[in-house]
């Protein structure tokens, strides 16, 4: 088994594949298929290339408003893995043994690779963009476009989960590319009202549109998460 997957550039700008591009204009018509006062008000997009990309062909397929800008922020980019980026099991346990001793003892929840970040850090990072959205975007509906360690860790703030359960989720199955995550505010939801999960993973969008479905699988070997 190698050590390392080869990297011919930075994460942030790998580019969305065709297929990326078909799935992500039939989830664009999906939307555009609702009333319009159904579909999503606001866009906040992760500032990799694929993500970008695929924020920009929902729009143009009439998911959002020609006219809606679509909001970048750093906070919704991937988790980050930091010296252990581009390694797989074997690398790390061959380059880093202390750093896979390190993630064995502490769980992928807790561990941070030096440069990189643990599932709590991006979980903080996400507090703090939930805090933006009830500040700026009140009232409306927002989608957000990112990667599969946010979605997770998303669901763990908005749903008060613990470690154990988010981890659950994760060991069911990776997170389709624009697989859809919603919620609902749900006025019975706790004293003031609250989000309630809608659907999770989501596929219908791309299925019904007959386009394959993928998920956004590692290398053999490769560190997950």
């Amino acid at each position: 088994m190698l050590d390392r997957i080869a990297l011919t550039s930075r994460d942030v700008d790998v580019p969305l594949s065709d297929l990326g591009e078909e799935q992500s204009r039939a989830l664009g018509r999906w939307f555009a298929a609702m009333p319009h006062a159904e579909r999503p008000e606001a866009v906040l997009v992760s500032p990799f290339a694929r993500a970008r990309r695929t924020a920009e062909l929902i729009r143009e397929s009439g998911g959002v408003d020609p006219d809606e800008p679509l909001c970048g922020d750093e906070r919704l980019r991937e988790k980050e893995f930091g010296i252990l980026d581009g390694l797989t099991v074997s690398g790390v346990a061959s380059h880093f043994p202390d750093q896979a001793e390190f993630r064995r003892i502490l769980g992928k929840f807790y561990h941070r690779p030096p440069g990189g970040e643990s599932w709590c850090d991006v979980i903080a990072r996400l507090r703090s963009l939930l805090d933006t959205v009830s500040l700026h975007y009140p009232g409306q509906r927002v989608l957000i476009v990112a990667h599969q360690v946010v979605v997770l860790c998303l669901r763990y703030v908005i749903e008060h989960l613990d470690e154990a359960a988010i981890l659950a989720i994760d060991r069911e199955g990776d997170v389709a590319n624009c697989g859809v995550t919603e919620y609902r505010f749900d006025p019975q939801a706790g004293k003031a009202g609250g989000l309630v999960l809608e659907h999770y993973n989501y596929t219908v969008p791309v299925e019904d549109a007959a386009v394959p479905v993928t998920s956004a699988k590692d290398p053999p070997g490769a560190v997950r998460g």
